[in-house]
């Protein structure tokens, strides 16, 4: 039986934020602007060079997968949930310690503690670890 480690688990954070942040933009239904017209013809007269480009959205299955790994958090405080998303995030170690006021060293510690609590969960369930990420066999 393949247990759950924390490489496993830091990858499932980093895939999760990044399914999160290709997400679609949530817009309020039921408005009509009438200035979508004009909008439109700008950029042919003034192309950009710089446009901003979005990524494809996730597949069904990414997304699944990141809910799956966002339910993970309950298990830890939220402090340490922060700490996780903002490595999910790739921020350096640095910045992590600036939020939490402390050293970077000292951040990594309490990052690999707070996945530590995630890895001892998961692996208390009782499934397979690729039976709960889809994989199958």
């Amino acid at each position: 039986m393949a247990e759950w480690t924390i490489d496993d688990v830091a990858a499932r954070f980093a895939d999760a934020s990044q399914t999160a942040h290709r997400l679609p933009p949530v817009r309020v239904q039921g408005y009509f602007n009438s200035w979508s017209m004009f909008a439109c013809q700008i950029p042919d007269r003034y192309p950009d060079p710089d446009r901003l480009y979005r990524p494809m959205p996730p597949n069904p299955k990414a997304v699944e997968l990141m809910l799956e790994t966002m339910t993970w958090v309950q298990w830890l405080e939220v402090e340490q949930r922060h700490l996780v998303w903002m490595r999910a995030d790739r921020y350096e170690w640095q910045q992590i310690g600036r939020r939490f006021a402390c050293d970077r060293n000292t951040a990594s510690r309490r990052w690999q503690k707070a996945i530590g609590i995630v890895v001892t969960k998961l692996n208390a369930l009782p499934c397979e670890p690729h039976e709960r990420m889809g994989q199958g066999k």
